[in-house]
């Protein structure tokens, strides 16, 4: 079964990233054909400084070999070393309505939290579906907030062969992650957009303090609360093994804890998983050719499907290509 997934690279990658999306990745690894990509294209709607752009794409590889991906298990790749992506978003667009894209709840919710309506934020989902279907995926793992767009994937799938006569796209099909929205420190969910990320890499001292940071409510220290409905807790199930999490609730109910208590156990829940990780990232950051090698491999795998199936896109509409121009 062949699995696409992918990242943007517009800032640090928090615990949101790993819990949300990046544990099942390395999870899928294992009994899976996967292909996992730096989205460097989409981030562009958020990130327009060069200098910056390619360092969040290089932090994001670091923490995906950091935290277990194994290159010799799965493809990890940057998005602009597959340009055929780029010419794969614009035919869709030509079979695609606006309607379609006026639906987009993500595009909605980001305008509605005054943030730059761009045409690359618009027709995000265009970009994300062309992601898809170049690598005829079967399975795209996605949590509950991003089922719509390979939905539209699915659609537009569906227009182009309509269109076209042919059965060139499969239909790829969501791969649901049970995981609970990973909340941020302000208890929305957490994102960069939002500026409420606990950074997974930073030094313990800032992820203690990030962590000390996150809101709660005023019950007093000798009162019983509610864990499920306090953000520290909801974290700390992400993380913490079955008897621990058991514990810290009879210790919410029975009262006598301080969220301070809380926060502590959070931290050291944290500290354990993401500690070791810090010491392999570290390591790799001290040999950036090999983290290349690994892009550039994962990118010519990638490239090689993607050249079949824009050969196919491009028989189906028409689209003429001189030969021996490098495609």
């Amino acid at each position: 079964m062949r699995v696409l997934s992918g990242i943007q690279s517009n800032g640090r990658l928090h615990l949101g990233n790993y819990l949300g999306a990046m544990s099942q990745h390395i999870e899928l690894q294992e009994a899976n054909e996967c292909f996992f990509f730096i989205a460097n294209y989409h981030a562009l709607t958020t990130i327009q400084d060069a200098a910056v752009l390619r360092g969040y794409a290089h932090d994001v590889a670091l923490d995906y070999l950091a935290l277990g991906l194994d290159p010799q298990k799965a493809t990890l790749f940057r998005q602009s070393d597959v340009p055929e992506v780029t010419e794969l978003t614009w035919i869709l667009a030509t079979v695609t309505g606006k309607g379609l894209l006026e639906r987009a709840t993500s595009y909605k919710d980001k305008v509605a939290k005054n943030l730059a309506a761009s045409m690359g934020l618009f027709s995000y989902p265009l970009l994300m579906a062309a992601d898809i279907l170049i690598y005829r995926s079967d399975v795209v793992p996605v949590g509950k907030d991003q089922v719509q767009h390979v939905e539209m994937t699915q659609d537009m799938a569906g227009y182009f062969n309509s269109t076209y006569g042919c059965e060139v796209f499969k239909r790829p099909e969501v791969k649901l992650n049970e995981a609970r929205v990973v909340p941020g420190v302000d208890g929305q969910k957490m994102s960069k957009s939002y500026g409420n990320t606990i950074e997974l890499f930073g030094s313990p001292e800032a992820l203690r303090k990030r962590i000390m940071s996150i809101k709660t409510d005023s019950t007093p220290v000798e009162a019983p609360k509610n864990p499920d409905a306090c953000n520290v807790f909801t974290l700390y199930e992400l993380m913490a093994t079955p008897d621990e999490v058991a514990a810290l609730r009879e210790r919410y109910v029975a009262g006598g804890m301080g969220y301070g208590d809380a926060k502590g156990a959070l931290t050291e829940v944290a500290e354990r998983l993401l500690g070791p990780a810090r010491q392999r990232r570290e390591k790799l950051a001290a040999d950036p050719d090999y983290v290349e090698d690994v892009l550039r491999s994962g990118a010519k795998c990638a490239r090689k499907i993607a050249g079949e199936v824009m050969h196919d896109v491009r028989e189906a509409c028409g689209i003429t290509v001189a030969k021996g121009i490098g495609r």
